[in-house]
């Protein structure tokens, strides 16, 4: 069997924790043949560890999409490069898996989704916590009906402190905004998923500024007050078409004892479901609740035996993500994660910053 050969622009934290470990394990159907980074040093690093051989190092992207031979291509950028970059490589020929979130507003993953349609190649983001196993026990509860009508929901993306301090988090021009964008993004992600409800009216926001001069108890250690230039709390609440509200809740840093990250509560007409734990771990799961035989009763599911069919053993998220999306390119599959799901989320988390920049609802089309 042919091996896809993959090529990398960006090679960071998120390649280096998530992508590069994930598809080193899958060589018998994947070939890492190019890395790219503005920082030769860390490209030419991630070759001699991940790459084949005769694996090529490039600073510039452009070069590395003109090798006809690499099939697929991931995009691991600052956030504010994610659709000029993703473009570039489908009309170049490529699969394209960008990292998370989309883009850093609606017009730029429009771009995306546009070259997406025009290519026809596959496009999927980042969003790997739909494959942990309490994610997906709750979506198939969820679609199953267990639920009934989904009418509200709560989206937590929340810790106590932790404000990443490497790369360029803290950096608004290159990442377009703090947790919200970067781990309220997942929890947003998976609220709609579970629901299946991808129409979106109207958005209230506010972000808040309160703690940037407070780094003491920092879990990645104390950050600099004078560069952060995000928002360390953001909130949203979310009118949906059919009139169904999720309010969405994203901090780096909130005072709070019981902090909830990737992480949703789900609230329908038949029963809810919660989820708990340390679900960015692998180590959450979800209790479902219900009135039944005249009481309340609540119940943990056992293990499910596997994610996504991959056999007994658990798999990691960013595992069974690559899986997932390694076998969607050789099979013709489309994977998991849509781009046209994507978007909403994109759209959604821009409205939010509007509305708390304006101070005004926003409404969406």
């Amino acid at each position: 069997m042919k091996k896809l050969k993959f090529g990398f622009i960006g090679c960071g934290g998120i390649a280096n924790s998530k992508h590069f470990p994930a598809l080193a394990k899958l060589t018998d159907k994947v070939e890492m043949v190019a890395f790219c980074d503005i920082i030769e040093e860390r490209a030419q690093k991630a070759a001699e560890e991940y790459g084949t051989e005769d694996a090529k190092v490039y600073t510039d992207y452009k070069e590395l999409l003109k090798d006809k031979s690499i099939d697929v291509v991931h995009v691991l950028t600052p956030n504010v490069s994610h659709s000029e970059i993703t473009c570039a490589a489908l009309y170049a020929g490529k699969d394209v898996m960008c990292e998370k979130p989309m883009a850093i507003n609606y017009a730029e993953a429009k771009k995306m989704l546009d070259a997406y349609h025009e290519t026809g190649h596959k496009l999927t983001i980042g969003y790997q916590n739909r494959f942990r196993e309490d994610s997906q026990v709750t979506y198939q509860a969820a679609r199953g009906g267990e639920l009934g009508d989904i009418y509200f929901a709560k989206a937590h993306a929340v810790r106590r402190r932790g404000v990443p301090t490497w790369g360029v988090f803290p950096d608004k021009s290159k990442q377009g905004g703090g947790p919200l964008i970067d781990i309220g993004t997942h929890a947003l992600d998976l609220t709609l998923w579970f629901m299946n409800n991808y129409k979106p009216k109207m958005v209230l926001g506010s972000t808040y500024q309160k703690l940037k001069d407070h780094p003491e108890a920092n879990m990645f250690g104390p950050w600099d007050p004078d560069t952060f230039e995000t928002e360390d709390s953001a909130f949203g609440l979310i009118k949906m078409e059919n009139g169904a509200t999720i309010f969405l809740e994203a901090a780096w840093a909130l005072n709070v004892v019981d902090p909830k990250e990737a992480q949703v509560t789900l609230c329908g007409t038949e029963g809810g479901a919660e989820m708990f734990g340390k679900a960015y771990l692998d180590q959450g799961y979800v209790v479902f609740n219900k009135a039944a035989h005249g009481e309340l009763e609540e119940t943990k599911p056992s293990e499910t035996g596997g994610v996504f069919g991959f056999g007994a053993d658990k798999l990691e998220q960013r595992d069974a993500e690559a899986q997932q999306w390694v076998d969607a390119i050789l099979n013709d599959k489309e994977p998991l994660v849509k781009p046209e799901q994507a978007i909403v989320v994109t759209q959604i988390l821009e409205a939010i910053y509007k509305s708390a920049e304006t101070g005004k609802a926003v409404y969406l089309d």
